[in-house]
């Protein structure tokens, strides 16, 4: 584990400051228990917003890309990234604040991913391919499997957005083996394949704040077989409303 523990200073002013889990992660903090978590939650709901907060704090562009590396996109702290702590471990320390060149830390972000690629494809440290002459699942691949291995920590937002379900169920084989080599992957997620990695901390986030669950209780996991079981019961509401 290179990072045990969140906590926010005090809560940004405004906004994210009404979202529950943004309060509840001010007033109680957040312990992660496994070098792997899955923050899962609906839309608007702050994963994102958490996500781009520890990237800030570990010193990681909150758009996206990786540790001890400046972009000309790179902005200022996002509000919560202003205001919160991480507790890291020693070897955390080490990787996440060392000297830059031996930094071990990536953010893949689904929606800025390909514009980052356009700045650093082919440049040292990264990835040699041009993700415009691929998919956007083997871009995606492309990245992942250069950019998340070995001890580091690896940040991801939304990474099944443009993956298969046989490339969802590839991405939890390569999470587990980087959590075997000493990697944490904090990763926010609506897919029910990643967040069913044997062994993962699951992080909900709703309108009570922020609870660990386990998979089968998921509010996901439940919308899920209800809708793969009658899609009708879930669509007639859908189509109505057209």
């Amino acid at each position: 584990m290179l990072l045990t523990q969140l906590t926010a200073r005090r809560l940004p002013p405004g906004w994210p400051a009404a979202l529950p889990p943004i309060r509840h992660l001010a007033e109680r903090g957040l312990t992660l228990t496994a070098p792997i978590a899955f923050l899962v939650g609906e839309n608007g709901s702050g994963k994102s917003t958490i996500m781009e907060a520890i990237a800030d704090v570990c010193g990681i562009n909150s758009e996206g890309g990786k540790a001890g590396t400046k972009y000309a996109s790179t902005g200022p702290a996002t509000p919560l990234g202003e205001v919160l702590d991480a507790d890291l471990t020693a070897t955390g320390l080490r990787l996440l604040h060392g000297p830059r060149l031996k930094r071990r830390a990536f953010f893949f972000r689904a929606e800025t991913l390909f514009n980052l690629g356009q700045n650093v494809s082919g440049r040292y440290g990264f990835w040699e391919d041009d993700l415009t002459e691929q998919s956007h699942g083997e871009g995606f691949f492309t990245v992942l499997e250069r950019m998340v291995s070995g001890p580091g920590l690896y940040l991801m937002d939304e990474p099944e957005a443009a993956l298969s379900f046989q490339s969802c169920v590839r991405l939890v084989g390569l999470m587990n083996r980087v959590a075997g080599e000493g990697g944490q992957i904090i990763c926010a997620t609506h897919s029910p394949i990643l967040a069913s990695l044997p062994g993962a901390q699951i992080i909900e986030l709703g309108d009570d704040g922020i609870r660990t669950t386990e998979w089968d209780k998921l509010q996901l996991v439940d919308h899920w077989r209800r809708f793969l079981a009658k899609p009708d019961f879930y669509l007639r509401y859908a189509l109505d409303m057209d």
